[in-house]
């Protein structure tokens, strides 16, 4: 066990805590693994009536997947990458599935992996401090982690506007959005952390009497623009639409779309189409690894992370550069089923 993750049972509730600050909480596979195996010890433990996440200390709730880590697995044979993603997915699905109640305090910065584990909690608690974003397209992947589904049951165009832009959003905008559940002061989250501790059955009366009413959420006044801009799935037809609008917003979101892998953003926009149509979320994470396993091999991946995250130019050198150069066989490749024997499997299935 590792003690980048803090685990424990207190009173009649599970309790996980993160704890890698100096990597804002980024996830490792040492986290994935104790985080899966502590869910699997209390999922049939009668003691244990709700289950807490949240982080230790550090600026942020999860910042992520450790990807720099994967990009230098990608650039030898990769096994170490592909071996994160199966059972950060695992642990994904285990928690979708999960038969308890989950409480998550999205308090600070939560992006990619760290949404990935808060989306699947019935009460997602956000705060002053939160933003939270999906930044994938920034390094060359998509929103995973459970992405397609969580974003595509977001209202209008939304999904597309996030998973291309990688916005980042506060936590009014995520109470707005339905992405959190409760809006609670950041300087009354351990008092209701000890009643829950104390008094887990009483869990929406908690949260319900500690929560207020967030500010306005800014998003709110751009639904119409971003509903008409992403109304395309066609990357190019976006771009055109931005373009032709003209306006300040319009021009902050070209802007931003431009230094995005085009690769990665026309796999987000096929990724918002398909899965809406996989039934069980077991079918999004096998769909998901399927992708994800092609993607962090891509070239681009590893400029992503290499500008942003290594070097820290912020000029990645895309491959191909424009969205024009990023052909539909190129995506259909990439979303095309792993053979069986390499394909994704729940918890369960190997044993």
């Amino acid at each position: 066990m590792t003690d980048k993750i803090l685990s424990r049972i207190e009173g009649r509730t599970g309790r996980l805590s993160l704890n890698r600050p100096q990597a804002i909480n980024a996830l490792d596979l040492d986290m994935v693994r104790a985080i899966t195996e502590a869910l699997q010890n209390w999922q049939h433990d009668q003691a244990v009536k709700l289950i807490l996440i949240d982080h230790a200390e550090g600026r942020g709730f999860c910042a992520g997947g450790d990807v720099v880590t994967i990009a230098k697995s990608a650039e030898g044979h990769g096994a170490a990458g592909q071996a994160f993603f199966f059972q950060e997915y695992r642990m994904n699905h285990l928690m979708y599935t999960y038969p308890k109640r989950g409480v998550v305090f999205m308090d600070g910065i939560t992006m990619g992996g760290g949404v990935g584990i808060s989306c699947p909690c019935k009460y997602r608690i956000a705060t002053e401090r939160t933003v939270f974003a999906m930044p994938e397209t920034s390094i060359g992947l998509f929103p995973d982690v459970g992405g397609g589904r969580y974003l595509s049951r977001l209202r209008g165009r939304m999904a597309q506007f996030l998973a291309l832009t990688g916005a980042r959003l506060d936590g009014a905008e995520c109470m707005a959005l339905g992405l959190a559940t409760h809006y609670i002061p950041s300087d009354r989250l351990e008092e209701v952390k000890r009643q829950l501790v104390e008094v887990p059955e009483h869990v929406e009366a908690i949260l319900r009497k500690a929560s207020i009413e967030p500010p306005p959420a800014r998003i709110v006044q751009n639904y119409a623009i971003i509903d008409r801009c992403f109304a395309s799935d066609r990357l190019e037809d976006i771009i055109d639409c931005l373009e032709e609008d003209g306006s300040d917003w319009a021009r902050k979101e070209l802007a931003t779309l431009r230094k995005k892998s085009p690769t990665a953003c026309k796999v987000s926009l096929r990724l918002l189409v398909e899965s809406p149509l996989q039934f069980h979320f077991l079918d999004e994470m096998r769909l998901e690894y399927g992708i994800v396993v092609r993607m962090f091999r891509h070239p681009d991946f590893i400029e992503g992370v290499r500008a942003l995250l290594i070097d820290k130019d912020n000029a990645p050198r895309w491959n191909p550069p424009t969205p024009e150069g990023v052909t539909d066989e190129m995506i259909d490749r990439i979303f095309e089923p792993l053979p069986p024997e390499q394909a994704w499997t729940p918890l369960g299935a190997d044993s």
